[in-house]
C-alpha cells in the first residue's frame, strides 16, 4: 500500500512541477498548490512506513521520469537518446531501491 501511495505522490509531483511552469490563472495556480499539498502529504505518510531515503529517492525519480514523459508527449519537447538513456538508468535505480528494501520495513505497512 505504501508503495502504491508513493507512486500516487509522484504523479501529483509531476502535476505541480508542470503547474509551476505553465500556471497562468488563479485556477491553475490553485490546482498547482493542491498538487503540492497532496504530493508532500502522501510522501510524508509513505516515509512513516518505508525507509525515508528510499521513499524520497523513489518519489523524486518517478517524478523526474513522469515530468520528462509529460514534456515529450504534451509539450512536444524534442526527443534525445541521451535523455532516454539517463531516464532508463534512473528507473533501474528506482526499481533497485524497491527490490532492495528489507522485508521487515514492508511488514510495518500492515500495522
Amino acid at each position: 500500500m505504501a508503495w502504491m501511495l508513493l507512486v500516487i505522490a509522484a504523479v501529483f509531483e509531476v502535476g505541480w512541477v508542470v503547474g509551476l511552469k505553465y500556471a497562468a490563472s488563479y485556477a491553475t495556480w490553485g490546482l498547482t498548490i493542491v498538487a503540492i499539498i497532496v504530493s508532500f502529504s502522501v510522501l510524508i505518510w509513505s516515509g512513516k512506513v518505508l525507509p525515508v531515503g528510499t521513499a524520497y529517492a523513489v518519489f523524486v525519480g518517478l517524478g523526474t521520469v513522469g515530468t520528462v514523459i509529460v514534456d515529450h508527449i504534451i509539450f512536444a519537447e524534442p526527443f534525445r537518446f541521451s535523455v532516454l538513456f539517463f531516464i532508463s538508468v534512473l528507473l533501474i535505480g528506482v526499481v533497485g531501491l524497491k527490490v532492495s528494501t528489507p522485508e521487515q520495513e514492508e511488514a510495518k505497512e500492515g500495522q
